[in-house]
């Protein structure tokens, strides 16, 4: 049973790939924000068509030896603010000033915290009364969980029993408790009480969500948990994860494929570009690695783990083109799935680029999601006069012409920074085919490479994934037995988790190694160890730190072997506007009829799987062996 199932839930768009240990099948379908559960049963469900021909849920999800999931859930949560309200308690005196040394670090803590965050003296002759004090006076002021921020490990432990017999569990007066040195080790107070504070605020809505799912895949049957796609690349079981791991997971996924394409292709400088519904996500590979920040950042604040560095900026195939102040911006506002564009029929009433696209010619409207969905011009064409023609006193083309300009430069704006002399934009999302040679031009970059998977990339990318923990511990002094604890300690630790995955903790992969932090300037680094080594280092804290994981199979790319060129033949043709007082007839493509090696000039439109791709005059494609795009500047 090597049947792995591969879900990246988006604003707009919800993507399922499968891997059934020979190949690769994929499907997408519309996410429903009244009830994420519905458009994952659903997807999985047109999936098990494209496998067998004919739909069998059941059939699949048993077949299938895990289900993994990314969502923007959690995301999704943040941005909006839905979520309960947090106060933290805390024994460190100026902890309140460091949280908001930033104006990033001011607007969460207004949109999360506000002013509940109190201080109380650990050294107080009555701290008992007054820690249950400053928790009651927490919770009238409104605040649903309360982060318990001390100095030290030791600090908390004796904060956790006042509260427990305070506010022990079993009664109603109880309130949700989190310790800071619980969640992370990292000696930074700010980052590790900012890092308990997101994590409490993301908890209850990924875990009513993904429980509720799981719940859903017992009620089938379904004898192998549900796995929670992580931020860090890896997957483990909803009780074992971590909330704020789930935050930006999609980006990873996306990454994590784009490093597998990196390998294929030999690209040492890849920048993956992935336009949802809301966002563009952009990330870097480099030499063939994800990059990776020591210490995250969530809307501009710093937490205690790791992250892919990955910028997002509101510019979507969702997101609202209008008219302000004269000039016509792009996003950051959302239409989502839900009024979703005007040309979805739903009632939309403002205008975005898949409505432009549309009008444009870019899309056939009879062949939207692989001709799953049918658009609807009209509304578009009244939108768009509306909200952008009739206030800048323009025709309708020329409308068109300058709203999909205005689109471009905000997606090169968004990459603009990172691009080096010889980078490869991989382009993928829904929208990413469409804009990838417009917005690489402006930016200067001569190489675009279109998965033949884009349109369910970061799916794809989670295909990579393996089930992992990674631990770390504050070594109380640098001594060999401290050291030798430790070790004890995490491998208990990993081998109790992996186990309740599946997994026995001989059969998995261990990776050890120390943890220095400069005591002078902050930074990391990390060595190898092995018990016995060596851990006193002058002028560093040291941590213990164990990456555990449990291999899941992967799926095996073709490599990009020379093929011999030729041109590639239209099925079709189709008239798209490319200035406001032209219209040419290009020549349409379909993906999966050409042959590796076959290719063209543009202009051209390429339909791939659930997604189009647009080749703009003075760009040039080519079909690998592998049968992707790759599309180069020639000017």
């Amino acid at each position: 049973m090597e049947t792995l199932i591969n879900i990246d839930n988006g604003g707009t768009l919800t993507d399922i790939c499968v891997w059934d240990g020979t190949e690769l099948s994929f499907t997408k379908t519309l996410t429903t924000p009244h009830d994420l559960s519905e458009c994952l049963f659903t997807g999985i469900e047109k999936a098990s068509a494209k496998l067998y021909g004919d739909a069998d849920l059941t059939r699949l999800l048993h077949q299938a030896q895990h289900i993994r999931y990314s969502t923007t859930q959690g995301t999704n949560a943040l941005v909006e603010r839905k979520g309960p309200m947090i106060g933290v308690v805390t024994t460190i005196d100026g902890l309140a000033e460091d949280m908001v040394s930033s104006s990033d670090e001011e607007k969460l803590r207004d949109g999360l915290i506000g002013e509940r965050l109190l201080f109380v003296d650990p050294d107080a002759d009555d701290l008992e009364f007054e820690v249950v004090q400053l928790v009651n006076r927490l919770t009238t002021l409104g605040a649903a969980r309360v982060v318990i921020a001390g100095a030290d490990a030791e600090e908390e432990r004796k904060l956790r029993n006042i509260l427990l017999r305070g506010f022990p569990r079993h009664l109603l007066g109880s309130v949700p408790l989190i310790y800071s040195w619980d969640l992370s080790g990292d000696r930074n107070a700010a980052r590790r009480t900012w890092s308990c504070v997101i994590n409490a605020f993301l908890h209850p809505t990924m875990e009513r969500f993904l429980y509720g799912a799981e719940r859903r895949l017992k009620e089938h049957k379904v004898a192998n948990p549900l796995l929670v796609y992580r931020n860090d690349g890896a997957s483990s079981r909803v009780a074992k994860s971590v909330a704020l791991k789930t935050y930006s997971s999609g980006p990873r996924g996306g990454l994590e494929g784009t490093a597998a394409l990196a390998e294929v292709y030999g690209i040492r400088h890849a920048l993956m570009m992935d336009i949802g519904g809301t966002t563009t996500d952009v990330g870097v590979v480099g030499d063939r690695e994800v990059v990776v920040r020591e210490h995250g950042a969530i809307e501009g604040v710093d937490i205690s783990y790791g992250m892919s560095d990955v910028t997002s900026s509101g510019v979507g195939g969702s997101s609202v083109i209008k008219v302000v102040d004269g000039q016509i911006t792009v996003g950051p506002q959302s239409v989502g799935a839900a009024p979703g564009p005007a040309c979805f029929g739903f009632g939309g009433k403002q205008a975005t680029i898949t409505d432009v696209n549309l009008l444009l010619g870019v899309l056939d409207p009879d062949t939207y999601l692989d001709g799953t969905f049918t658009l609807d011009p009209e509304r578009s064409r009244a939108v768009i006069n509306e909200t952008v023609a009739e206030p800048l006193g323009i025709s309708l083309d020329e409308a068109l012409v300058q709203m999909e300009n205005a689109y471009f430069t905000a997606l090169a704006g968004s990459f603009s920074a990172l691009v080096e002399p010889d980078t490869t934009l991989l382009a993928f999302g829904g929208a990413g085919p469409m804009s990838a040679a417009g917005a690489a031009r402006l930016a200067g970059v001569k190489n675009v490479l279109i998965p033949r998977t884009a349109a369910v990339f970061s799916a794809f990318g989670i295909a990579f994934s393996d089930i992992g923990k990674t631990y770390q511990v504050i070594l109380p002094e640098t001594t060999r037995q401290a050291a030798e604890e430790a070790y004890e300690g995490l491998t208990a630790r990993a081998s109790r988790d992996m186990f309740q995955e599946g997994y026995t903790f001989a059969d998995c992969q261990a990776v050890w190694r120390l943890v220095l932090e400069n005591l002078d300037d902050g930074s990391i680094s990390r060595i190898p160890y092995a018990v016995g080594d060596e851990v006193e280092y002058p002028g560093n804290a040291v941590s213990l730190e164990l990456a555990v994981s449990a291999r899941l199979p992967h799926p095996e790319l073709e490599t990009d072997a020379p093929v011999a060129a030729s041109a590639a033949q239209a099925a079709n043709t189709r008239m798209v506007r490319s200035s406001a007082d032209q219209v040419d007839e290009v020549p349409v493509h379909v993906l999966d009829d050409l042959l590796p090696g076959q290719g063209g000039s543009g202009p051209a439109i390429i339909e791939g799987p659930f997604f189009t791709a647009r080749v703009l005059p003075g760009w040039s494609f080519r079909v690998t062996a592998a049968g992707d795009l790759y599309l180069s500047d020639d000017l």
